[in-house]
């Protein structure tokens, strides 16, 4: 049975401020026009336009802390990157040595290093779920017929968001790449994380089953979790969380909810990182340092690793909740540095 006693609600007086706060902010978040429409306070840094290893470290924390988390990755990156001083339209330095990187920004470059350093994310799934991961080799290979119909779920799910990210990669990149657009994901997956979980708390729970297995979800099941994780190319939304709230409506329990979205990740990462590496692998060969890309792998292995044992534990005796006041409190932080 999912313990319910740990779980503590905040006093009245202060759920009524933060909605108040929500209410008030929401529309002057959500009817802001682009990325464009406000600016944060500017940056000044007079150093030569390249990533060094004190921002391989911080982009590295970030993404490792933050991929497998229902926070938004990409959201926390794109605000890193601009407190760093990485948001930034200077030439890359070394770009004019190669026509493919000729005319390349700093913020290319911190944009393509943020995929890149997804590789340590990865790379600490694989080693975590390294048993599930090989059921899914040996089912290739007809050895493993649950292996197989896992395949066939990831497959599944993995089809929406490759079809429509290659659709409008250029438009998210063109509109949602922004701290606005982040302040709005975030507000709007506060809010839906709060209703999901008050939605559970309405169901009663009997046993401490913790649903079907991975392989046994139906495949319709799983390419409902596809369509919730396109939600999820809104930067600020969560990879994660949309398709651990997608588990849990195809019956998952939390600890498997995660565990699909994890597994998912394994194949959406990679064939983002894949992609850009085949229409940019030249120019950031190129042009980013080697040491600094190593270093940001490594320290987004670590951080994603603890990040995923974590999470597996917290959701299975709390859920969801408390990332949606995390993602109100970020979003108001972020709103404070845009108009105040």
């Amino acid at each position: 049975m999912r313990e319910t006693s740990s779980q503590k609600p905040l006093p009245s007086a202060w759920l009524k401020h933060l909605w108040m706060a929500v209410l008030l902010l929401s529309p002057v978040c959500v009817f802001s026009a682009s990325p464009e429409t406000v600016e944060l306070p500017e940056v000044v840094d007079e150093r030569p336009a390249s990533l060094t290893y004190t921002d391989a470290i911080v982009l590295g924390i970030v993404e490792g802390m933050t991929e497998y988390l229902p926070v938004s990755s990409t959201g926390h990156l794109i605000l890193a990157n601009r407190f760093l001083g990485l948001d930034s339209d200077r030439p890359i330095e070394g770009s004019s040595s190669s026509s493919a990187a000729e005319g390349r920004t700093l913020r290319d470059a911190a944009n393509a290093y943020a995929i890149i350093i997804q590789g340590g994310a990865i790379l600490a799934v694989l080693l975590i779920y390294r048993r599930r991961v090989l059921d899914i080799f040996y089912g290739m290979l007809g050895r493993s017929r649950n292996g197989l119909l896992l395949l066939r779920n990831l497959i599944a799910a993995f089809v929406p968001a490759a079809v429509l990210g290659l659709l409008f990669e250029g438009w998210i990149d063109q509109h949602l790449f922004g701290p606005v657009p982040v302040i709005n994901a975030l507000i709007l997956g506060a809010l839906l994380i709060l209703i999901v979980e008050k939605w559970r708390d309405r169901r009663t729970v009997d046993t401490e089953d913790e649903g079907p297995d991975l392989h046994e979800l139906p495949v319709s099941k799983a390419f409902l979790i596809g369509l919730l994780q396109c939600v999820a190319m809104w930067p600020g939304t969560s990879r994660s969380m949309m398709t651990i709230i997608g588990g849990y409506l195809a019956g998952f329990s939390p600890k498997r909810s995660a565990e699909f979205s994890f597994l998912l990740g394994l194949i959406t990462l990679s064939a983002a990182a894949g992609y850009k590496a085949v229409t940019q692998g030249r120019w950031m060969y190129e042009t980013l340092d080697i040491g600094p890309v190593l270093v940001g792998i490594l320290i987004a292995f670590v951080f994603a690793a603890l990040s995923v044992k974590w999470l597996v534990s917290y959701l299975t005796r709390h859920g969801l909740r408390i990332f949606a006041w995390y993602r109100i409190l970020l979003a108001l932080a972020v709103v404070n540095l845009l108009f105040w």
